[in-house]
Order: structure tokens, then C-alpha cells, then sequence
């Protein structure tokens, strides 16, 4: 990898295991599972087998205590397979076991983290809602303390793994009061996925990410005892911030892997189509498109395991965030200019659900919307440089 963030010898060989896994154990079968909207839940318990799950996580829990360029390698040659699944583990581990390993109690983490560090089981993130996703400020779930307990009442849209069969618990960001200067004050609330009065909705009928587990959740007096806050009362907008910022890196590192798939199935595809003779690689109009693929693929790659270096180096917060948003902002952009520029290499075929490269076209949309908006990583970005933007 041509630039100053190169990864290590270890990272590398890792990267071979992820993707000799990806190769045997999904690559063989996700035409099916996508066309049937299939969630995996045996690969997933093969992925905790391998350690996936667990990359980031500490020996106690039955983690590895690695580093997070690791998990990066990780989503990346998963989604460089299908993104679904790719998603399927930034989504546990970022959004699923870090708000709880890194504001959980020492009885929650207990309770919680070793069935998810071993892939056993998936936590969702509560934080959408119908009428709130990049303001999350405007969240409408409340959660009211009574008698010792947290009743929750409210709705949340776009959650992923929050009803698969081996879905455990799901971190909720609800109203819990109101601080003095008239805000809301917003709490995170730990909901196990068999409450009463928590329900996930049927799975999503979407454009792509079609083996991603993905529900609406409803939440009707859904009751669980005090102790279920997670970290201090009012700290909610904090904490997901927080896991934003991490995860913004790690969507970066899934559509690295939605680019690479495309610059590989171009190569091949330009080497062994012809027209009028010849290969079509042979004609500037696809030989160029296609060195503008291997373009953005290192580019997204360096801006991406930059960022993932400065985490775990432990840079500076304000570096960090701006490296994040600008690989978040980068590489999905480039992820779907990607699939563009793939299906136009291949033409009609391309327009074929036989080939993945259709499947990888509707894939990568999401990846400029989850998890912060291109337009909340441009906000973000231009507040950095110190630009009044609203």
C-alpha cells in the first residue's frame, strides 16, 4: 500500500485470514442470501469464532485486546466480499459492544460483553428515530424513572441488528428529564431484546444491505430497573457522539472494500470482454475510468487507516474527529462514484443481478447516509477549519 500509513506486517497477514474466510464462507453463497434477504446468523457465529467480533474488546471479556486498524482490516475484506456483512460487523462491534465496554458498569460489561465479544450474540444502537436522525437532538423516546425502574416509551427507525434471532440487548438514547438551560437532557438506556413492551418491527424491505439485519423498534412502556442506564444520567449525547466518531472510521474502511471490489471485478472484466477485436481495456474510455478506481481505492485506503492510526496512537480528540469525518467523507463518496463507474465497465451485464456488481451499486448509496450524512462530514469538517457553518 502505496502511502505513509502502510500497515503493519501483522495487519496484513491478518487481512489474508479475514479474507480467506470471506472467500470460502460467504463469497460461495451471498447471490442466494441477498436475493432472499437472508441474515446469515451462522456466519456471524463463525465470524466470533474467528475473533471478529472480539478484535477490540479486552482479554477479561474474552477479546484479543488488538487494535482498532485491525477491525478496519477486518470490515474492509469482509466488504470487499458484500457489504451487508461487512456491516453486519462494524455495526456489532462499533455501535453494539463499544457503548458498552467504554461506559458500562463493571456488572454490565459483565452481563453483557462476553456473549457479544464471542459472537454469540449482537447489540443494536437505538439512536434514529422517525423524526430525528442527523439532529439527534430532537429525540422523542422518553424514559421516565419510576419505582426503581426506567419505563421507555417511544420509537426509533434504521437500527441495525436489533431483531435478529441472536439479538441480545439494544442501547437506546431516550429524553430523561430536562437540564437548566431548557435542552433535553439525553440518557442511554439498556433495553434486553425480550422486554415487554419492546418490540422490533418486521425487517426492512431496502434498496440494498439486503442481508444486514435492519428494524423499526416501537417501545411501549418497556420497563427495566434503574441500574440499565448506561454511564451517568444525561451524558447520552456525549456518549454516541463518541461512537460516532469511531464508527464514522470504520463505515470509511467498509466502503474501501465496496471500492476495491469494484477496481478488481473491472480489471478482470476489461481483460476478458471484448469488442471489435480486442479487450476492452484496450480502449482509453475504460482503461482510464478503471485507473480512476485503483485511484480511490488508495486514496480512501490512506485516508482511512490514517485516521485509524490516530485512534489507536491516542491523537488528540480534535484530530481525530477531523481525520474521521474526512475519510467518512472521502471514501463513501467514493464508494458509490465507484459502483457507478464499475456498472458502466460492464455494461448491460452490469444492469444483471447475476453479477455482483449490481448488487454492490445498491449497496453503497447507505454508505453516504449511515452513520453521519456526506453533509453532517462537510458541517463538521468546515467547523474544524473554523467556519461559522450551520
Amino acid at each position: 500500500m502505496s502511502n505513509a500509513f502502510s500497515l503493519s506486517r501483522e495487519h496484513e497477514e491478518f487481512r489474508q485470514v479475514v479474507a480467506a474466510f470471506a472467500n470460502a464462507e460467504v463469497a460461495p453463497h451471498i447471490a442466494a442470501w441477498d436475493r432472499e434477504h437472508h441474515f446469515p446468523v451462522d456466519v456471524v457465529q463463525k465470524m466470533g469464532e474467528l475473533g471478529l467480533f472480539g478484535l477490540t474488546a479486552p482479554e477479561e471479556y474474552g477479546g484479543a485486546g488488538g487494535d482498532f486498524t485491525s477491525l478496519c482490516v477486518a470490515i474492509e475484506e469482509l466488504g470487499r466480499v458484500d457489504q451487508s456483512i461487512g456491516i453486519t460487523l462494524e455495526a456489532g462491534v462499533g455501535l453494539g459492544i463499544n457503548p458498552i465496554l467504554t461506559f458500562g458498569s463493571d456488572t454490565q460489561k459483565k452481563r453483557w460483553l462476553p456473549d457479544l465479544v464471542a459472537g454469540r450474540t449482537l447489540a443494536g444502537f437505538g439512536l434514529t428515530e422517525p423524526g430525528s436522525g442527523s439532529d439527534a437532538g430532537a429525540t422523542k423516546t422518553k424514559a421516565e424513572l419510576v419505582d426503581g425502574h426506567w419505563i421507555v416509551n417511544g420509537a426509533k427507525q434504521f437500527i441495525t441488528n436489533s431483531g435478529s434471532p441472536v439479538t441480545s440487548v439494544v442501547t437506546v438514547t431516550a429524553r430523561t428529564g430536562e437540564r437548566p438551560d431548557g435542552r433535553p437532557e439525553i440518557s442511554t438506556i439498556l433495553l434486553p431484546s425480550d422486554t415487554p413492551g419492546f418490540t422490533a418491527e418486521p425487517a426492512y424491505d431496502k434498496l440494498g444491505w439486503h442481508c444486514s439485519d435492519t428494524h423499526p423498534l416501537t417501545f411501549d412502556d418497556a420497563r427495566v430497573p434503574e441500574d440499565h442506564l448506561l454511564g451517568e444520567r444525561g451524558r447520552g449525547f456525549a456518549q454516541f457522539l463518541a461512537t460516532l466518531d469511531d464508527g464514522r472510521v470504520a463505515i470509511a474502511a467498509l466502503a474501501v472494500g465496496c471500492i476495491q471490489a469494484c477496481l478488481d471485478m473491472c480489471v478482470d472484466y476489461a481483460g476478458e470482454r471484448t469488442t471489435f477485436g480486442v479487450p476492452i481495456g484496450s480502449k482509453q474510455g475504460v482503461a482510464f475510468q478503471v485507473s480512476d478506481l485503483a485511484v480511490m481505492a488508495d486514496a480512501a485506503r490512506g485516508l482511512t487507516y490514517k485516521a485509524a492510526a490516530m485512534k489507536d496512537a491516542g491523537a488528540p480528540m480534535k484530530e481525530f474527529k477531523q481525520a474521521a469525518a474526512i475519510a467518512k467523507l472521502y471514501a463513501t463518496e467514493s464508494a458509490v462514484t465507484a459502483t457507478r463507474i464499475g456498472t458502466q465497465v460492464f455494461g448491460g451485464y452490469g444492469f444483471m443481478e447475476e453479477y455482483p456488481i449490481a448488487r454492490f451499486y445498491r449497496d453503497a448509496k447507505i454508505l453516504e447516509i449511515g452513520e453521519g450524512t456526506s453533509e453532517v462530514q462537510r458541517m463538521l469538517i468546515a467547523r474544524n477549519l473554523g467556519l461559522p457553518v450551520e
